[in-house]
């Protein structure tokens, strides 16, 4: 099992420290989310809640996550970074292969990329990209990725992006690998043809019929014999027995915060989070790890 410290919602000034922290404590990854900006109003319910609202206020600080990579970078040698999942459908190929190779460059090819479509119209729009067919653009989006970050003189010539030959230099000396996220078929799709599938707050029940298409999917592409990660945010199954479960699901890498367990919200103070973050490694991490 592979653990990955979550530090969405919490404070821009403590997160670099919490990435040292998480590489001493034994953690394998931070993940790092994205949004770009808080709309007054959007046209679209958040999926991932049961009334479709948003979990955060226009107050609750988002550092870009390709940014806060290579800080983190700076400060530690060891653990990785993946973002959970940065978004899209208001972003365009070429420049965020640019960023997402020089974060790999500066980390010394310790990130992932976790992807998602993004689901607020207005993020979309605003960006300066249709919210319709998303999908079939993100497909693209994902070949053209891997193409430049592959390294050498590339070109592309598809429906939504069309570009000559080109190189973009350095590329990362490892492939970087690709989460995707998404609870849609469409979404267990795209991610059993990449490295690995990235969840949203899902429960275990549902989590095992997941993971159980995914193995499906994943044999249709003929690749049931590669490696294929699960990262999973699971909202009711903690503790060693909970851990325990989710690896018999077939989860590979469990997302946590550990100090929401002790009671400590996303603005408590960074020394009680340290707590948090020892004992967890402790009490949890170190014996299922053993």
């Amino acid at each position: 099992m592979k653990w990955t410290l979550a530090v969405a919602m919490n404070p821009v000034d403590q997160i670099v420290e919490l990435a040292r922290i998480a590489e001493e404590c034994g953690f394998h990854q931070v993940a790092l989310p994205d949004s770009i900006f808080y709309s007054e109003k959007v046209s679209a319910k958040y999926p991932y809640t049961p009334d479709g609202s948003r979990m955060w206020t226009p107050e609750t600080p988002w550092v870009d996550p390709l940014t806060a990579a290579t800080a983190m970078g700076a400060v530690t040698s060891r653990i990785r970074f993946c973002t959970q999942v940065l978004k899209l459908g208001s972003r365009q190929p070429l420049p965020l292969a640019r960023q997402v190779g020089s974060v790999a460059a500066l980390t010394r090819n310790r990130f992932t990329l976790g992807v998602g479509l993004g689901w607020s119209p207005e993020e979309f729009e605003w960006c300066g990209v249709p919210y319709a067919r998303r999908g079939a653009r993100a497909d693209e989006f994902l070949d053209v990725l891997q193409l430049v970050l592959g390294g050498g003189m590339v070109e592309y010539h598809g429906e939504f992006y069309d570009f000559d030959q080109l190189q973009m230099s350095p590329a990362p000396s490892e492939p970087v690998p690709i989460f995707v996220g998404g609870h849609t078929e469409a979404g267990l799709r795209r991610a059993a043809r990449y490295d690995g599938w990235t969840s949203a707050m899902i429960k275990l029940d549902d989590l095992r019929e997941v993971v159980n298409r995914l193995r499906q999917l994943h044999a249709e592409n003929g690749r049931s014999e590669e490696p294929f990660e699960i990262q999973a945010v699971c909202v009711d199954s903690f503790g060693l027995d909970g851990y325990r479960l989710q690896a018999e699901a077939g989860v590979t890498d469990v997302i946590v915060m550990p100090w929401m367990f002790d009671g400590i919200g996303f603005d408590g103070p960074l020394a009680a989070k340290e707590d948090s973050m020892r004992r967890f490694a402790e009490q949890v991490m170190s014996r299922m790890d053993g």
